[in-house]
């Protein structure tokens, strides 16, 4: 049956309440496809053959559990089920389903119970055809309505009226008369040949089909058959169960990973890699060592020297490879490799390359947290820094313990990031681990530990806090580490600490002089974090200062401000 009409919301069903999702219809697009690869790559009598078409038939099952009959509608791109996308394909081809039934006009196909048993064959057959035909064979169209099909509906445009030009009121179509005027007939000389007489002849093709020709050829000559060829592969490994045909078919793959690597093609080394490991879960009565042998094809892109190799290589590359490709590849690294990308994150020069590595040094962290924590105290240079930032990105608290070694032994950069993770992480004993910091010998550790356990509120560090304001060090510390200071005090201290901060403002020494202005700016600070009315008292008194350091800080604390102006 079919219907040339508008076709109806796409997956509309009458009566038929939706299942709760579209996993069955996508995971039964997923199987035809595969059905439809083995129909075209293999004959009938072939086990992989068959294995996909049972297998395409087993698939029809919890559709039917769910419906009573499976509405796909077609865009150039997807196919659509009750107005979900079940299936997404970017490019145009004759591989492509949707847009196989999209060019010759399908928008919807409707499926009944006992299609699988009764027309699935006849159905991948004419799908073939299609895919194979030349400009001159019959259209999809045609070959649906010669199929007199039972269990299968349709709904078409016709494709050749979509485009046709609309016509202002008044205006008409010229007859073949009014288009075409009869040359006048040229009277040559015997013998003369005249170009014009090869027109029209039964080979000559018009624009449109030579447009095609040239579409499809480049199109073949720009089809990557790796992909097909890995396929074919683990389709063997899966169907034939003898040892030695799955130990050939594993070489084989191992051999293809290598020169894929070598040739830059990141996206078909993803493929292998995932769809491998795929197979091992699927496959029959695999043997341990065969399944280990499976496992090892992953392990070898992430085993340090050959990463090293492929990093150093994109490293240098003047033009970089799709990002997509390297993403889908990094994706299949694994714990091993995050030693060798945090190494080379901190030496990378190729912008590129860096956003796509960071992201996979994510993944692998937080997929491996425990090597992260292990590698917080490598002696590989960058490797330890990066391992404290990831700790700290993801607040993992196994990282406390090697955190706090790091801040007391290693360098002045790495105690920084300990600091910081130690803060992200903010478990009481990151926070006890903290307060060390505050007399570490390097400036930017000690700014780095106040600031983290001021913004974590961490009340225990107010007693070293006060012997800091009161202590002489502070007046030697430059102006960022004074106002570090002052803010986490005036904080934390309360009420308690308007007193010594007043004296610190307006006192005089034996001799009648004043604190430096940068000290006494910074204890205005501190006290409009306090913002009580002793403290507000305290700053109306400075905003009559001479020093105008002092006044302006004092009528910023006042106004909600902070530092000196």
């Amino acid at each position: 049956m079919t219907t040339p009409t508008t076709p109806a919301p796409l997956g509309e069903l009458v009566g038929v309440p939706p299942p709760a999702d579209a996993t069955a219809v996508e995971e039964l697009l997923k199987l035809f496809g595969k059905a439809a690869r083995a129909h075209q790559l293999y004959l009938p009598n072939n086990p992989i053959y068959k294995s996909a078409h049972d297998a395409l038939r087993a698939g029809f099952a919890p559709v039917w559990a769910e419906l009573e009959e499976l509405v796909l509608g077609f865009t150039e791109s997807e196919v659509k089920w009750e107005g979900q996308t079940v299936l997404s394909e970017t490019s145009r081809g004759s591989e492509s389903l949707p847009w196989l039934f999209y060019k010759d006009g399908v928008r919807e196909l409707r499926l009944l119970p006992g299609i699988e048993a009764e027309e699935l064959d006849k159905l991948l057959t004419i799908m073939q055809r299609v895919r194979k035909a030349s400009p001159e064979e019959d259209d999809l169209l045609t070959l649906l309505w010669e199929g007199d099909f039972v269990f299968l509906r349709y709904r078409y445009v016709d494709v050749s009226l979509e485009g046709a030009p609309t016509l202002a009121e008044g205006e008409t179509v010229a007859s073949d008369e009014e288009r075409y005027v009869e040359p006048q007939e040229e009277i040559t000389r015997s013998g003369v040949i005249n170009m014009s007489d090869f027109d029209g002849t039964l080979y000559f093709l018009d624009e449109r089909e030579i447009e095609y020709l040239q579409t499809e050829v480049d199109r073949e000559y720009r089809a990557d058959l790796r992909q097909n060829v890995i396929s074919i592969l683990l389709d063997i490994f899966e169907q034939q169960p003898a040892a030695q045909v799955r130990g050939e078919v594993t070489e084989l793959l191992d051999v293809l990973m290598v020169h894929m690597l070598s040739a830059g093609q990141f996206q078909n080394v993803a493929y292998l890699i995932r769809e491998s490991q795929v197979t091992a879960t699927r496959a029959a009565d695999l043997q341990p060592v065969l399944a280990q042998q499976l496992a090892q094809i992953p392990a070898r892109l992430s085993a340090p020297e050959p990463l090293t190799q492929l990093l150093q290589s994109l490293d240098e590359a003047v033009m970089m490879p799709p990002p997509a490709d390297l993403v889908a590849l990094f994706e299949q690294l694994r714990g091993p490799a995050l030693a060798t990308v945090l190494e080379w994150l901190s030496r990378i020069q190729n912008v590129k390359l860096r956003p796509v590595l960071d992201a996979a040094a994510v993944r692998l962290a937080a997929q491996n947290t425990s090597d992260l924590v292990k590698l917080i105290g490598s002696t590989v240079p960058g490797v330890a820094l990066e391992a404290a930032k990831r700790a700290g990105t993801l607040k993992t608290p196994a990282a406390v313990a090697p955190l706090s070694k790091a801040l007391q032994d290693g360098d002045a950069a790495l105690r920084v990031a300990a600091v910081q993770a130690l803060g992200e992480i903010g478990s009481p004993s990151a926070l006890q681990a903290l307060e060390r910091g505050l007399d570490d010998a390097e400036r930017d550790v000690r700014v780095a530990a106040v600031r983290a356990l001021s913004a974590r509120s961490y009340r225990p560090v107010l007693a070293k806090l006060d012997a800091i304001v009161k202590g002489k060090a502070i007046r030697d510390a430059d102006l960022t580490e004074k106002m570090a200071v002052f803010e986490a005090y005036g904080a934390l201290c309360g009420e308690e600490g308007v007193a010594p901060l007043d004296s610190l403002l307006h006192g005089k020494s034996l001799f009648g002089r004043r604190e430096d202005s940068e000290l006494r700016a910074c204890a205005a600070v501190a006290l409009g974090r306090i913002n009580t009315p002793r403290a507000q008292e305290s700053l109306r008194r400075a905003t009559s200062e001479k020093d105008v350091v002092v006044r302006n800080a004092a009528n910023r604390a006042l106004r909600g401000g902070s530092g000196p102006a």
